[in-house]
């Protein structure tokens, strides 16, 4: 398992070359609202975006009405990147330096998000870190879980990493009979180099 510092490096390196040489790089967040509004999730929830360094996720959210949002993130270079975005408002969001794997959370989120964190999870002991990290995180009796990951005909690498590729079902196998799929789809993802990735979306809701 590579070191919570390798991972931070690592990731600091691929954010500090620039929007257009990452591969994830989107100016828009619509497939993630897209799915959030599909999911019949309002301003007034909470939502954690896990992995979202300089995601324009917290930004859009922001200008939807939501008041509490939290952005998880390993890179401190991906973090600043979004800060400085949103200049002033940056104070409207928390922001979270650390590994989504050994991360504690201190409270629950009705919303945990993840757009391409989940397939570079590629070892067995890794995932049920993540698992359980997913679990402490969310409320116990309303929760919505949303993961974007590369599809079956994605990429086997990106940003220099292996990657797993997820189906719907298999996402849903994953995770486990205590979260329900409650809607899945299906994106091309064109990245700055314009080149097409195949996507997985799939939202899940907390069953008791």
């Amino acid at each position: 398992m590579e070191s919570v510092n390798g991972r931070a490096e690592h990731w600091d390196q691929a954010y500090g070359q620039g929007d257009t040489t990452r591969s994830w790089f989107q100016h828009a967040a619509g497939w993630s609202l897209r799915m959030i509004d599909r999911t019949g999730i309002g301003p007034a929830d909470s939502l954690i975006d896990v992995g979202g360094g300089s995601s324009p996720l917290a930004s859009a959210l922001l200008a939807r009405g939501y008041s509490d949002i939290t952005v998880l993130d390993v890179s401190r270079v991906g973090i600043g990147i979004a800060q400085q975005r949103l200049g002033v408002e940056t104070e409207r969001v928390q922001w979270l330096l650390g590994d989504v794997l050994t991360w504690r959370p201190t409270r629950r989120y009705t919303v945990w998000h993840d757009r391409a964190l989940f397939h570079f999870i590629t070892a067995d002991q890794d995932r049920d870190a993540y698992l359980q990290t997913l679990e402490r995180a969310t409320s116990p009796d309303r929760a919505v879980a949303i993961l974007a990951t590369f599809a079956p005909n994605g990429p086997w690498q990106c940003s220099g990493l292996p990657v797993v590729r997820y189906s719907a079902a298999e996402l849903a196998a994953v995770l486990g009979a205590r979260w329900k799929m409650i809607d899945d789809s299906h994106e091309l993802h064109t990245t700055p180099g314009g080149a097409a990735q195949p996507f997985t979306w799939a939202a899940f809701r907390r069953e008791l």
